[in-house]
């Protein structure tokens, strides 16, 4: 979700889209059985989207120097293998016989997958049916393929939309007369196919692609994604999995209790969102927009005796999964889930103080107030996180970049907004915990309005919405505006566990269980086998 932690002397890393919402389709539920946990497999999209180049490769072999079963249909429709030492998929150009119109209705666009799971639900309780896609690092909410089939029912559509004031929706279309086919040669001849499975005699499998190579436990299928291209998954064991994700998650040199902590809500974010990529049959992704998954090839032992000793534990609230959201830093407050992102609020996803003394009084000093905010930003010492260089931090930016990263901003999400300099903005509504819930652009045609989410996508500076800004000016004297420094604190979105502050409760000798009920009051711990109702009779 968050990708690697690093020392509190390191650059500032990426900043991370998370994500996670309200648990929709679980499709491999009837496996379920007596032991949950030892039979809980996941299905991860380790190669999301291979085919949109001409020049994609995938290379795959046997991680113990084995051999791999390459398992696919024949042309006779029976099932066939291979043994192979090494597997290479490759694209060649195939002509279509008749040219194809492939068009889908863009009902909305989105930063997270949050705020599309809640824009779907808004869809669908105005009679649209819908479904959620990734077809890049953005996520999009479509009508139903399979429902609006035809070119007119699409039109009748938008139309309909449109004429209700809900002009977002559009038309993305293109016509194709040739694809990229995947295949591969054995012996001098050529295998086209859009689905095969592979699996390795040593049970693990090295995969190498745009010149990263990675092992993986499990198997892998490569089939095909709604996008035109296809998408190598990696079906692999619940506890498996989390051997790549835990160290790369909390860092490879974290307190054993944080590294705990974060075993458990990895365990319980990965069951909470297996459907997050059902449009392409499969449930999870491997980088930030879910958790970062790197396989086996960098396992931490302090990380696999946290996930041995917590093996099928998962965080709870009224006996089902919570939705284990987690950041790298907080700045010095928890996040509310609503001051984030769109829908109901979580119990258990609260505002609180990030410190382990009593540093502030949120009730009686809130941090809507903009002088408590800049109050409370000058606090620098006695948090979970004083010690980190994103605890507090600055950027500056002029208004002619302001302009070109908005222009680039509504050019990614495929919208037009018709201006040509960014000339003032403002933080226009603020959160009693302190996160800027909107801002407003004022530009040579009009004014925008920006949202939470948003804001970190519309602007470079900010890297979590716990800031306020200052304006900078060409000549102090005339006041002619040329920009504005951001100042805040915190990495990320800041809602649920703190990694950096998980770090620094755990060194005060709190407990993993502690430190969970630190960022998620109320919550139970449980092994899957006691909430497997919560999986049962789930399509």
């Amino acid at each position: 979700m968050f990708g690697p932690i690093l020392s509190p002397s390191s650059p500032r890393w990426r900043t991370p889209p998370l994500s996670q919402l309200l648990l929709a389709t679980l499709g491999w539920l009837g496996t379920l059985a007596p032991s949950v946990a030892a039979e809980f497999t996941l299905d991860v999209g380790v190669v999301q989207r291979f085919g949109e180049e001409a020049g994609d490769r995938l290379v795959l072999e046997d991680g113990g120097q084995g051999t791999l079963k390459v398992t696919f249909e024949g042309g006779d429709g029976t099932t066939r293998t291979q043994q192979l030492d090494e597997f290479t998929l490759e694209l060649r150009i195939q002509p279509l016989t008749e040219p194809v119109l492939e068009e889908r209705v863009v009902l909305s666009t989105h930063r997270s997958f949050e705020n599309a799971e809640q824009a779907a639900k808004d869809w669908r309780d105005r009679g649209v049916e819908v479904e959620i896609a990734q077809p890049s690092d953005i996520w999009q909410v479509w009508a139903a393929r399979d429902v609006y089939q035809t070119p007119l029912l699409r039109r009748l559509l938008v139309e309909t939309l449109n004429n209700q004031g809900l002009d977002i929706a559009y038309l993305q279309n293109q016509v194709r007369d040739r694809r990229y086919q995947a295949g591969w040669e054995v012996d001098g001849f050529r295998y086209n196919r859009d689905r095969v499975t592979v699996s390795a005699s040593s049970g693990t499998i090295q995969v190498a692609t745009d010149g990263v190579q990675r092992t993986y436990g499990g198997q892998m299928q490569l089939q095909p994604n709604a996008y035109g291209s296809y998408t190598l998954v990696n079906t692999v064991p619940l506890e498996t999995y989390l051997r790549g994700v835990v160290p790369h998650e909390i860092g490879p040199t974290a307190p054993y209790a944080a590294v705990e902590a974060q075993a458990i809500i990895a365990r319980t974010y990965a069951v909470r969102n297996l459907h997050r990529f059902a449009i392409d049959d499969y449930e999870l992704c491997a980088d930030t927009h879910c958790q970062v998954y790197w396989g086996l090839d960098n396992t931490v032992a302090t990380a696999d005796r946290a996930i041995a000793a917590t093996s099928g534990l998962v965080l709870t609230y009224n006996n089902e999964p919570i939705d284990a959201l987690y950041s790298s830093t907080s700045g010095g407050v928890t996040s509310p889930f609503e001051d984030v992102w769109l829908g109901e609020s979580r119990p258990y996803l609260v505002a609180r103080v990030d410190a382990p003394t009593s540093m502030w009084d949120l009730a009686a000093k809130p941090l809507d107030r903009e002088a408590n905010f800049r109050e409370f930003m000058e606090l620098k010492q006695g948090f979970n996180e004083s010690t980190w260089n994103t605890f507090r931090w600055r950027e500056s930016t002029s208004l002619q970049e302001m302009t070109e990263f908005l222009k680039r901003y509504y050019r990614r999400n495929n919208r037009s907004i018709d201006f040509s300099e960014v000339r003032e903005v403002a933080i226009v509504e603020r959160s009693p915990a302190g996160r800027v819930l909107k801002m407003t652009i004022t530009t040579d045609t009009g004014i925008i309005e920006i949202p939470n989410d948003e804001i970190r996508n519309a602007f470079y500076p900010p890297i979590s919405t716990f800031f306020y800004i200052d304006p900078i000016y060409e000549d102090e004297d005339e006041r002619v505006l040329d920009g504005y420094t951001f100042i805040g604190g915190g990495f990320g979105h800041g809602v649920g566990l703190s990694q950096t502050g998980s770090y620094n409760l755990a060194n005060l000798g709190q407990s993993s269980r502690d430190i969970l009920e630190f960022y998620y009051p109320g919550t139970q711990l449980q092994p899957l086998d006691e909430i497997s109702q919560f999986f049962a009779g789930r399509d």
